[in-house]
């Protein structure tokens, strides 16, 4: 395992950290995910040749939340190239909430400023590929099949129906969208997909495996086939430097210094060129919608063996 950590050892580092646990509070506006144990921590690293080494709840399954955004961007990417969906949403941080709608009223063409906030997401996953949501879906499953060699993955349907019975904010998001031409066709539709999107449900190792994905430029860890070309694995790390931590991104970014992106399950997916993909799970967040015990071993782990790319 790289830098030779072992399962002892990142089990010493969930140790220290658990206690932040009681900093947080899992959840609530999406009444499934209330339902989370804040004391289900995991951890996982997943180097480039596919060795992998985790500690904590690790059969523990877990939504992808926002960190799903990352991969429907890679995979509208793939669908229409860079001049198509940046016309749509743009490439610069925004320093407001996830939810907001602030920007969309204020910037011209009301073009959402980034693919990971919601309002980007939503345009993005409506750009995929797919004539009904159940297509679009299947498409992103697809991918990530591909990615961890895993094609049991599939979506929460209980954690899909509660978000999309609760979007009202998502739906007004939408909405507007539409009225200005970023977003084609239904609302309706585009949020079935993207609810049932960010439930899709993985483990730790799996998600560390994804991150390991990004690191190794897209490459698949074992065989070398490119799942995703370069020069979108590097856009889509980008994105995550730039925004993958909501607007904590800057602080991320000085603490710990990897691409990473954060979902309000509680879920942290970091990628190291030249080194893998680390992922984290402990579902108290912060005010910011972070998972307080991600962000801490993640500093953590970072500052010990020197993994920032700054």
């Amino acid at each position: 395992m790289s830098k030779g950590i072992t399962r002892e050892i990142l089990e010493d580092w969930l140790k220290n950290v658990r206690p932040y646990a009681r900093d947080g509070k899992v959840a609530d506006y999406i009444p499934a995910l209330a339902k989370q144990n804040p004391d289900d921590l995991a951890v996982a690293i997943c180097d480039l040749d596919g060795d992998s080494v985790s500690a904590g709840n690790e059969v523990c399954c877990f939504t992808l939340q926002s960190i799903s955004k990352v991969l429907s961007l890679a995979l509208a990417l793939m669908d229409h190239g860079e001049e198509y969906v940046f016309e749509r949403v743009g490439m610069e941080p925004s320093g407001d909430p996830f939810h907001s709608i602030y920007r969309l009223e204020t910037h011209n063409p009301s073009r959402p400023l980034n693919p990971m906030i919601n309002a980007g997401a939503l345009a993005v996953t409506n750009m995929i590929h797919g004539i009904t949501p159940d297509e679009k879906v299947g498409r992103l499953l697809s991918f990530i099949h591909e990615m961890t060699d895993d094609r049991s993955i599939t979506y929460n349907t209980e954690v899909a129906s509660s978000e999309y019975e609760s979007a009202h904010l998502n739906r007004s998001l939408c909405y507007y969208m539409k009225q200005h031409g970023v977003i084609k066709g239904s609302v309706e539709e585009t949020l079935d997909a993207y609810t049932k999107q960010c439930a899709i449900e993985v483990n730790i190792r799996q998600l560390a495996r994804i991150g390991a994905i990004f690191a190794n430029e897209g490459k698949d860890l074992d065989s070398g086939r490119r799942i995703l070309p370069m020069h979108l694995a590097r856009i889509c790390k980008t994105f995550m430097v730039t925004c993958g931590m909501y607007d904590a991104s800057g602080e991320f970014a000085i603490k710990v210094g990897i691409p990473a992106k954060s979902g309000v399950s509680g879920a942290v997916v970091g990628t190291v060129n030249g080194y893998g993909g680390i992922a984290v799970y402990g579902p108290a967040l912060d005010g910011k919608g972070n998972s307080v015990v991600g962000l801490k071993l993640l500093e953590l782990l970072s500052n010990r063996y020197d993994l920032s790319i700054f």
